[in-house]
């Protein structure tokens, strides 16, 4: 079957995000535009993905809990799991590795942690901008002990991407799928790095903004909608 995707969104925790962001705006937004499956993913925290599995599941639509994480090498990679536990463990895990340096409001904006009701409970003090001190070869594995799947984000971008920074997809982390972004023309991108051809490739909104988030515009076939079916679609079988 196909299903309507969007698989990596922010909310008001990651600091360049819009405060409209709530865990109920997307996911009411979500459904507006017909989605079936989401993934809100924010900047090395998992703070808000309690409450939005919350209300994805009061409002019934499918959330694949994730963080986008920032490496030491200053590349993004999309991180899902299989269940909220495992992805607040590994968020937690994260935060533990950013700098101790703080967030500073004026500068960067708000990194707001909201219940599901969306009343703010709180705010993260460290930066979530900064890189976790943490290489994206030991990354991988770390993810793969919460049973959870690793993909390359927005890999035709100039910066923050893997081939920006590192200028190759290294074959020890058996990548099989890259977000490449809506911004940019991959076929023109592709031709500079021919190999990723071989793989498999997702697009989503990284909306900062509710407007953002994508229409039924990316799908992919899956034979249920459960996370074993999206990471076995992820992992390329």
């Amino acid at each position: 079957m196909k299903a309507a995707y969007d698989l990596h969104i922010h909310s008001a925790l990651s600091p360049c995000a819009d405060d409209d962001m709530t865990p109920n705006n997307i996911v009411n937004m979500s459904i507006i535009k017909g989605l079936d499956i989401i993934s809100v993913t924010d900047h090395n925290s998992s703070f808000n993905l309690q409450a939005l599995y919350n209300v994805s599941v009061r409002n019934g639509i499918m959330l694949i809990p994730g963080i986008e994480v920032q490496t030491k090498e200053e590349v993004h990679m999309l991180c899902y799991f299989k269940n909220v536990r495992n992805a607040i463990e590994f968020g937690n895990i994260i935060y533990e590795n950013l700098p101790d340096v703080e967030n500073d409001e004026q500068l960067f904006g708000k990194q707001l942690i909201m219940d599901d009701m969306d009343n703010v409970i709180g705010k993260a003090c460290k930066l979530l901008l900064s890189s976790a001190d943490i290489p994206i070869d030991n990354l991988w594995d770390i993810v793969k002990s919460f049973k959870g799947v690793c993909i390359p984000a927005h890999v035709d971008r100039a910066s923050y991407s893997i081939i920006s920074n590192l200028g190759f997809i290294p074959s020890t982390l058996n990548i099989k799928t890259v977000e490449i972004s809506k911004y940019e023309h991959f076929e023109s991108f592709i031709e500079k790095f021919p190999y990723l051809k071989g793989l498999r490739t997702i697009t989503s909104s990284d909306a900062h903004y509710l407007g953002d988030i994508f229409e039924r515009q990316s799908f992919m076939d899956i034979d249920d909608f459960t996370c074993t079916a999206i990471f076995n679609y992820i992992k390329g079988k």
